[in-house]
């Protein structure tokens, strides 16, 4: 058979049997064991091979800020201030040379996917937003990006930012994002937001409820307006670790809530762990939205990055497998089929949620990554790192597996000569 590359020994579901996968002209072209072929091959190893890893919500336009923004406090009002003033220095060059640093980290660990947020206002003016579509032409050999630009620091109370979210708009972002909880009229900035997202039909992607007071919300809300403007099935909500704090009944109440709006969420353990609970001394609540429990209820649900090595979440190596795992440790989930879930948390539920198919099939894009586990659960439990990863059905990482030197065999070749 005539085929650009085929991939060997791949394991497409946990139990199968083993495929190979021949691909051409940048698809694939068919499924089948031992494919007769001379073409070139990837070796699988009877590994678990995926379309890939997605990260519905990463910020690479404030990544990588910790040699110039400080955040002694560790709180998100800390945070944003840090970020606000270190903004105001941007350029494109350097937005797109920390960017880059980001995604070369991400396509490494297997991403293929991503939905990354960059803040527009009159302070940093469409900087951010032109480096990252820059970025997106140029990495799109190992990654797809989509752009949501958002109102960071408010939309109603910043004179000048809807103009700029509109320039941006007209420019190619490929969705709206919101921030109600930095506006001096929060209500007023999701409606605002819902009117625009109608009129330049483009999908919605909120930062919302992020604190642990119950005691008021805005998801109510953006459930209303994604109601009344019939954009179900189109709104996100990022963080909401309101959620985390629930009784029961109430829970249930939102989950209703959520299902009725068609509204996904988003959790991003490790930013919302380092930020939340800031106000206590003792018995720190974890702060964590129980997206498990959504998704079980049918919701889509991500756990995604949010941010890298900047004033919100100072670590980061844009591994989705290890933040699967952090949400399974922080939601206390090891059953194989909770950890089943947080695999479908990033992989099946972001892909679906930025409108891409993830299923392996014949004339489906030749994106696949090839992981050292043999089932979803493993993926999550051992934080599997990905051996290679092919995009358009060229091969873009390979990143072998530790190779151990036990006594008596030959000399490692890091020592030879």
């Amino acid at each position: 058979m005539s085929l650009d590359l085929v991939i060997r020994n791949a394991r497409l579901q946990d139990g199968a049997a083993e495929q190979d996968i021949g691909i051409r002209g940048g698809r694939i072209a068919t499924i089948a064991p031992g494919i007769a072929t001379e073409a070139r091959a990837l070796d699988a190893g009877g590994g678990l091979v995926i379309a890939g890893f997605a990260d519905s919500h990463l910020h690479l336009d404030k990544a990588c800020l910790l040699d110039r923004a400080a955040n002694p406090s560790g709180t998100l009002k800390g945070a944003i201030e840090a970020v606000s003033a270190a903004k105001r220095d941007f350029t494109t060059e350097d937005v797109y040379a920390r960017g880059a640093r980001v995604l070369d980290k991400a396509i490494g660990q297997g991403t293929t996917l991503i939905r990354t947020h960059v803040e527009i206002d009159p302070a940093v003016g469409l900087a951010g937003f032109d480096a990252v579509r820059r970025l997106k032409a140029d990495y799109a050999w190992g990654v797809d990006l989509q752009i949501c630009v958002f109102p960071q620091e408010g939309l109603l109370n910043y004179p000048g930012t809807e103009e700029l979210l509109r320039q941006a708009l007209d420019q190619g972002a490929d969705l709206l994002g919101g921030c109600p909880y930095t506006d001096s009229d929060p209500e007023g900035q999701i409606e605002r937001l819902f009117a625009m997202a109608r009129e330049y039909d483009v999908d919605l992607d909120f930062h919302l409820d992020f604190d642990l007071d119950t005691s008021w919300r805005h998801l109510d809300w953006v459930a209303r307006d994604a109601i009344a403007h019939g954009m179900q099935g189109r709104v996100a909500i990022g963080h909401v670790t309101k959620l985390s704090m629930l009784a029961p009944d109430t829970l249930s109440d939102t989950i209703a809530l959520m299902k009725d709006a068609g509204i996904a969420l988003t959790v991003l353990p490790a930013t919302d762990l380092f930020m939340t609970g800031r106000d206590h001394d003792h018995a720190v609540p974890r702060g964590v939205a129980p997206a498990h429990k959504f998704h079980a209820a049918g919701l889509c649900c991500t756990v995604a990055t949010n941010n890298v090595l900047n004033p919100f979440t100072p670590y980061g190596d844009c591994s989705l497998p290890r933040m699967a795992n952090l949400f399974a440790n922080v939601s206390q989930l090891g059953s194989p089929e909770a950890l089943e879930g947080c695999f479908a948390m990033v992989t099946e539920s972001p892909f679906r949620l930025l409108g891409r198919d993830p299923v392996i099939r014949e004339g489906a894009p030749a994106d696949l990554v090839a992981l050292p586990v043999q089932s979803r659960a493993d993926a999550v439990a051992e934080i599997g790192r990905p051996i290679w990863g092919v995009k358009g059905g060229a091969l873009s990482f390979e990143a072998p597996q530790p190779r151990l030197h036990r006594p008596g065999q030959a000399r490692p070749t890091a020592l030879a000569g």
